[in-house]
């Protein structure tokens, strides 16, 4: 039953349920819809590869397709999991290959996106060397041995050691 494998009570999962199928009555989401439907949300920007990685993330099945019950076990984890849950599921996010490392490579490509979403209206005077300035600040805080790359081991303990990023995985706890 969803609401054991979720963390969502009966009446959060039918609010949820509605308003999923209300925007997706086929009772599935493509990635085209899905981008769609998450630009409403920032029409400032381009929200169109920021989408792309979220909806790869959520897709766990991999069939191109979002159901319901795989965008309610996505928004679970992200609202309602654990500290550890969360930063694990953070870190398998950027980790867009899934070799068990983020590179700047793959950290670049999400935080262009960020920022891409953000749009030039919210960073009018924001310049195109921000989102690599950010990378190499997340490397040069993250990357202990300096590899060249971040395991999870280092994301994880680097992000319980840093306030600001706890305190911003804590936000997510009164969102829903």
């Amino acid at each position: 039953m969803l609401q054991e494998e979720t963390k969502f009570s009966k009446k959060e999962l039918q609010f949820l349920y509605r308003a999923f199928k209300n925007e997706c009555p086929s009772g599935v989401v493509n990635e085209d819809i899905f981008k769609l439907i998450y630009s409403q949300f920032f029409p400032q920007g381009d929200s169109s590869n920021y989408a792309h990685f979220l909806f790869e993330a959520f897709d766990t099945n991999k069939n191109g397709c979002l159901s319901f019950q795989e965008f309610v076990a996505g928004l679970s984890l992200i609202l309602r999991g654990s500290m550890y849950d969360r930063l694990n599921w953070a870190f398998n996010f950027y980790d867009n290959d899934k070799d068990g490392f983020i590179t700047k490579e793959e950290m670049l490509k999400i935080m262009k996106s960020i920022y891409d979403m953000m749009g030039k209206y919210v960073y009018p005077s924001m310049h195109d060397d921000i989102p690599r300035e950010h990378v190499e600040h997340f490397f040069q805080k993250m990357d202990r041995n300096r590899d060249g790359v971040v395991t999870i081991e280092e994301f994880m303990e680097s992000c319980q050691k840093d306030e600001n990023i706890m305190r911003s995985m804590r936000l997510f706890d009164s969102v829903f």
